[in-house]
């Protein structure tokens, strides 16, 4: 039976870092998994994620072409592949609009319900991991000289954004978890990486 599975997190969550590893555990247990992201996974999504990444826009065009992307991601990627009983991985889904331009930019929550419904009411993630995190340990790591961008200059626009935005981003995922709590798997990201990793086998495991 095929699952959709998202992963979401604030920048420098590190939940990018585990979402191969967790994908080539399900596929050790037997399942054939699509691994894909957002905004992007298409053509059209990829184009409209460089748009997004880097020019500036006002906050409902931003959400539009959030979801303009991923209602083609829906239709092109996602659901062939659930029909065809393959498991979804999603590095990011509608609670990052929520989350990012509901939270961080502060459009009206409602606005951003009305466009779930329209772009995919009839579809909601089996599972959906939140790498919770401190703000300030999230930017330390984007800052870090381990981050694999050779310096700040390549950070995208979002992640140039200043702390207390991410603060609100993070708000708004809390407050997504609270109006959905059993969709979740909260992971504690400031855990070592092993730690992380001992968490997510056991999530494999249950499901």
């Amino acid at each position: 039976m095929s699952k959709f599975i998202t992963f979401e997190g604030v920048d420098g969550a590190g939940k990018s870092t585990h979402l191969a590893w967790f994908a080539d555990a399900l596929r050790q247990r037997g399942h054939d998994v699509v691994v894909t992201r957002e905004p992007g996974g298409t053509p059209l999504g990829e184009r409209l994620r460089e748009i997004l990444l880097t020019q500036t826009m006002c906050i409902g065009t931003e959400a539009l072409l959030m979801f303009a992307a991923r209602m083609e991601h829906i239709e092109q990627v996602i659901k062939p592949a659930l029909r065809a009983g393959k498991w979804v991985i999603s590095d990011r889904f509608s609670d990052a609009s929520f989350a990012y331009q509901g939270g961080g930019r502060g459009l009206d929550w409602d606005k951003l319900s009305q466009l779930e419904q329209w772009v995919h009411g009839d579809l909601q993630p089996d599972l959906t991991l939140f790498f919770d995190i401190p703000v300030e340990v999230a930017r330390q790591r984007l800052r870090s000289p381990d981050n694999t961008r050779p310096s700040n200059s390549s950070l995208d626009r979002f992640e140039q954004e200043q702390a207390d935005f991410f603060e609100r981003v993070r708000a708004g995922y809390h407050k997504r978890v609270q109006e959905n709590p059993q969709r979740y798997a909260v992971i504690d990201a400031v855990q070592s990486m092993d730690k992380v990793k001992h968490q997510l086998e056991k999530i494999v495991a249950s499901i």
